[in-house]
């Protein structure tokens, strides 16, 4: 099934290049030699390139899934829950708004902020350092 994040970005990824291709076309027109108008044309491809690539890409998310995958190794399912610390916690938040990912914000029994995060749910311990991440447990 296709996102509607994916095909708003995929169009406007088109747009960009069809944006591009034109005006490097107009540029190589009105210059005769079109070096300049061609290279720029290619580092502008470049950093959208970069862009897109590198927006799922983050230290934190790699942590987490870190443990979720030691935890699958040795339970044969994610973890329920993993703990984090409040700047873990906050770059989560950026995280899942600069990547298009839906934020759901949750309450404990006992209190605790939790994010959902795919196969876990991430609880927000703010008596831990800021960059905190727990071993992944289940509810019991």
């Amino acid at each position: 099934m296709v996102e509607r994040r994916d095909v708003i970005g995929g169009g406007l990824a088109a747009g960009l290049s069809a944006w591009l291709g034109t005006a490097s076309g107009e540029a190589a027109q009105r210059d005769s030699a079109g070096s300049a108008s061609d290279a720029a044309t290619a580092r502008a491809v470049d950093a959208l390139r970069h862009l897109l690539e590198g927006r799922h890409e983050s230290p934190d998310v790699d942590q987490i899934r870190a443990q979720q995958k030691a935890f699958l190794k040795s339970n044969q399912k994610f973890p329920d829950l993993i703990d984090i610390g409040i700047d873990v916690w906050e770059r989560l938040h950026d995280w899942h708004i600069k990547t298009g990912q839906s934020l759901v914000v949750l309450r404990t029994v006992d209190g605790h902020y939790a994010i959902a995060f795919p196969g876990s749910t991430l609880v927000l311990q703010p008596q831990q350092a800021g960059g905190y991440v727990s071993w992944g447990y289940d509810i019991r």
